[in-house]
């Protein structure tokens, strides 16, 4: 994991296309702004998370077995 340090209006780059900027750091929450290509989804880690499980669900597959078929796929 990158982990890097940035100020209030700073941003890092993502490859050409997404550019993340730190809009405000409030106590011990920041937000961040996104700019990224229409066709680039961008969800919360824990929305993601949930969205994965549930069509994990909906092929009736075990969370195991789905790991299983995504490593075969990868190699």
């Amino acid at each position: 994991m990158l982990v890097l340090t940035r100020k209030s209006e700073e941003a890092i780059k993502l490859g050409d296309s997404i550019t993340i900027t730190v809009v405000e750091i409030k106590g011990n929450k920041v937000r961040l702004g996104i700019e990224a290509p229409h066709g680039v989804r961008i969800y919360r880690n824990e929305l993601y998370e949930k969205i994965k499980t549930e069509n994990i669900l909906s092929m009736g597959l075990t969370s195991g077995e789905f790991e299983k078929i995504k490593d075969v796929l990868q190699r």
